[in-house]
């Protein structure tokens, strides 16, 4: 079982930058795949930006591809997400999620198996 907890979130204003963090637990991290999602009042969680197990492939949503950057360190059980260039349409609650590899399609919630308590983030214009 995998415990993930994000951190790093907070009021900005547009065009600014923010560095998120999920740190994990335990000594499993390397197996899983990571992804960040996020999701906004009122709207569905949507697919935000993913990683592979060894950091060799990455995908990233078309609203956050150029802007945003996924990375992780498996010595430390933590993934990344920077943030640049933020616009108020970034606002929502970010949540990192943990899935088996290849598991199910990498856009879809259902897909993780663990999700951290989500840190929000609001960016205002």
């Amino acid at each position: 079982q995998v415990q993930l907890v994000e951190s790093g979130g907070g009021l900005v204003q547009a065009g600014g930058s923010l560095r998120l963090s999920c740190a994990a637990s335990g000594r499993t991290f390397s197996m899983y795949a990571m992804g960040w999602f996020r999701q906004a009042p009122g709207k569905e969680r949507e697919f935000v930006a993913y990683i592979s197990r060894s950091a060799d492939s990455t995908l990233y949503a078309d609203s956050s591809e150029g802007r945003f950057t996924i990375s992780r360190d498996n010595a430390k059980n933590t993934v990344y997400l920077q943030m640049n260039t933020l616009k108020p349409e970034d606002t929502a609650v970010y949540y990192c999620a943990a899935k088996f590899s290849p598991g199910g399609p990498v856009l879809v919630p259902a897909s993780y198996r663990y999700w951290g308590q989500g840190t929000q983030v609001t960016v205002s214009s």
